[in-house]
């Protein structure tokens, strides 16, 4: 029978908080209770908070995957209030007031809370044809970043012996702002980062397609800015096709709704996401309503679900806001403050969010920023990016060793992690000639 996690459930004197999920809106939740007269406990499957907005350049072997990735014991090392479970919620009793956990050690535990808040993010949707993973993997973990690294430091390994046209194409499904930075910066590790060093490639074999089933690339940026992004991928040899929908993908490429043939042996899926299944159980478990993409509606006052319970981030709909991270941030802030007033007894203010705008790099030196009324581009638009990305990532450490790795890559066209982690296994053939 499920117990109780000791250290978890012994202390009544002071308000117990659990945070499910380390992503930017349950970390945010964690740290702003840092000088707060409660006990936090942030549960979370992986050991380390992620920073989406590059995880892309991990997958193209341009930053560590430690850059990104501070360990949520680190980061914590310093707030004597919070603790740390690694593990995955697999349910919510309400009525009792506990979270169920299956821990990392294989043991299951139910952890008690007197508020909850859960941040448990979104997960790739493939819109009812999840069959297309095997060929179209996601990139939404670091584990699966590191894994397209290495597929595609093979396609090009696999290039010098075979047939380069087909190992040198590459199709990108969902032209959003994670769309376009890949299919950006694998036009330039293939023509910058790794020229030279793989001799028998021609670059003219490179093949880069960009596809989506909305009539523009970045659909939530200004018309001036979208064509921009469009014109300089296409510049950098990348084939745009929008209007697209795709209808069937399987190991040599995939066939659109139009019956058009996009011959690509690799693929990599940066479309459409959905709620994380948690918020279903959630809701489940509170009566909370759920919208069409799965998100649990909150109180748009306070990011609640009940009295006692949040909901914030990708997994919730606050008024339609846009499952990026800056949302996820205000929110975690928030909720944050409201459990401070309640201590406090007193009632904070409504949230409201502050929309900073929308931002999308496109090659070393070049990117668009449509914040408010200020459209920028190119290496205006490049610096305003870093800065913005900079600023949220988490430790000084990682910030100082993304901007050595961008200044590295952008004065020698170099990468810093063109590594295949897997080892070339050799194959039993029997010899040529031999009986069976």
């Amino acid at each position: 029978m499920p117990g109780a996690v000791a250290g978890y459930a012994g202390c009544m004197a002071k308000q117990r908080v659990v945070v499910v999920g380390g992503g930017f809106g349950g970390l945010s939740v964690v740290r702003g209770l840092r000088r707060a007269d409660v006990d936090v406990t942030l549960i979370d499957r992986a050991n380390h908070h992620l920073f989406q907005p590059l995880l892309y350049q991990v997958a193209t072997a341009l930053l560590p995957a430690g850059d990104i990735a501070p360990a949520f014991r680190a980061i914590l090392r310093k707030q004597d209030n919070a603790h740390v479970l690694l593990g995955e919620v697999t349910g919510f009793d309400t009525e009792k007031q506990l979270v169920d956990v299956d821990l990392a050690d294989g043991t299951a535990h139910r952890v008690p809370y007197d508020t909850l808040v859960v941040a448990a993010g979104a997960r790739d949707s493939y819109f009812g044809h999840d069959e297309w993973a095997e060929h179209a993997p996601p990139m939404k973990t670091l584990e699966q970043a590191v894994t397209l690294r290495s597929r595609l430091l093979r396609a090009f390994e696999h290039a010098v012996t075979g047939d380069p046209k087909e190992w040198l194409s590459f199709a990108v499904i969902g032209a959003g702002p994670t769309g376009v930075e890949l299919a950006g910066q694998l036009a330039d590790l293939a023509r910058r980062a790794l020229k030279g060093q793989f001799r028998g490639i021609d670059p003219r074999d490179l093949r880069i397609t960009l596809l989506d089933a909305v009539p523009h690339v970045l659909p939530p940026f200004s018309e001036p800015l979208r064509k921009h992004a469009r014109a300089k991928l296409e510049q950098l040899g990348v084939t745009v096709m929008t209007g697209a929908m795709v209808a069937a993908i399987d190991e040599h490429g995939l066939t659109t709704k139009d019956g058009d043939r996009v011959e690509a042996r690799t693929i990599i899926w940066a479309a459409g996401v959905q709620a994380s299944p948690l918020s279903r159980k959630l809701a489940e478990a509170t009566g909370a309503e759920l919208d069409r993409k799965g998100r649990v509606v909150v109180n748009p006052a306070d990011c609640s679900v009940t009295p006692n319970i949040f909901a914030i981030g990708d997994m919730a709909n606050l008024n339609d806001l846009p499952g990026i991270a800056e949302p996820a941030l205000q929110e975690g802030h928030h909720v944050a403050r409201v459990i401070k007033a309640r201590l406090a007894g007193t009632a904070a203010k409504p949230f409201k969010y502050l929309d900073l705008g929308t931002m999308a790099t496109i090659s070393p030196g070049d990117a668009v920023a449509d914040i408010k009324k200020l459209r920028l581009k190119g290496l205006i638009g490049k610096a305003a990016w870093a800065g913005v990305h900079i600023a949220f990532l988490v430790g000084w450490r990682n910030r100082a060793a993304v901007l050595a790795n961008w200044g590295w890559n952008l004065l020698t066209g170099r990468r810093t992690q063109p590594i295949i982690l897997e080892t070339v296994q050799a194959v039993d053939r029997q010899p040529r000639g031999s009986g069976s």
